[in-house]
C-alpha cells in the first residue's frame, strides 16, 4: 500500500515532466507560478532532485537538510548566472551526468563524509542552476520565478526524502539504478 502511494506521488509530480524543455511554462508574464512549474517541466531536473532526497535520506542525520540546502543553493547561484548570460560547455550533459552520477550514489549506498558529499551535491546543481537561468523568460519576474523554482526544487527534495526514509533499501536502489540509467540514456542522446 505504501509503496503504492508513493509511486503515485512520484507518477503525478512527473506528470509536468512530459512537456519539453520551453513549452507551457515560459509566458510573457511568467513569475511565481512559471517557477515553481518549471523544475517539474523535465525529467533530468525532477529525478535528479528526488535522487539528491533519496541520497540525503540514505545518508541520514544532518544530510538530510544539508544536501537538500546545498542543492537549492547552488541552483539559485548557477540560475543567477545563467540569468546573467554564462553558459557553461556541455550544459546538457553535465545535467545527465548528474542525473547519472545522483542516481548511482543511491543505488551504491555511498557514504561520504558530509562536506564532500555536500559540495559534489552543489556542483551538480550548478548545472541545473545555471540551465533554470537561461530558461527563464526573459519579461518573468526573477524574484517571483526564481522563489518558485527554488521551492519546487524543495518540494521534490522532500518527496525524496520521504520516499528514502519510508522505502526498503533494495526498492532505494532499484530506485537509484533507475535514476542512474535514465541519466546514461540522456547523456547517450546528447552524445548521438
Amino acid at each position: 500500500m505504501l509503496i503504492r502511494n508513493l509511486l503515485l506521488l512520484l507518477l503525478a509530480a512527473a506528470v509536468p515532466a512530459a512537456w519539453a524543455h520551453g513549452q507551457g511554462v515560459h509566458t510573457h508574464d511568467a513569475g511565481l507560478i512559471a517557477g515553481m512549474l518549471h523544475p517539474f517541466s523535465g525529467l533530468d531536473h525532477l529525478l535528479a532532485m528526488v535522487a539528491v532526497g533519496l541520497w540525503a535520506a540514505q545518508q541520514g542525520g544532518r544530510a538530510l537538510w544539508v544536501l537538500p540546502a546545498s542543492f537549492v543553493g547552488a541552483t539559485a547561484a548557477g540560475a543567477m548566472l545563467g540569468m546573467a548570460g554564462i553558459a557553461f560547455a556541455g550544459l546538457e550533459a553535465g545535467i545527465a551526468v548528474s542525473v547519472l552520477a545522483l542516481g548511482a550514489l543511491v543505488a551504491l549506498r555511498r557514504q561520504m563524509l558530509l562536506p564532500l558529499a555536500a559540495t559534489l551535491t552543489g556542483l551538480l546543481a550548478l548545472f541545473h542552476g545555471v540551465a533554470h537561468g537561461q530558461e527563464m523568460p526573459l519579461a518573468a519576474s526573477p524574484w517571483g520565478y526564481g522563489f518558485g523554482m527554488l521551492a519546487a526544487t524543495a518540494l521534490l527534495h522532500g518527496v525524496g526524502v520521504l520516499a528514502g526514509n519510508t522505502l526498503r533499501q533494495r526498492y532505494l536502489g532499484m530506485a537509484g539504478t533507475a535514476i542512474s540509467l535514465a541519466g546514461l540514456g540522456m547523456l547517450v542522446n546528447f552524445a548521438g
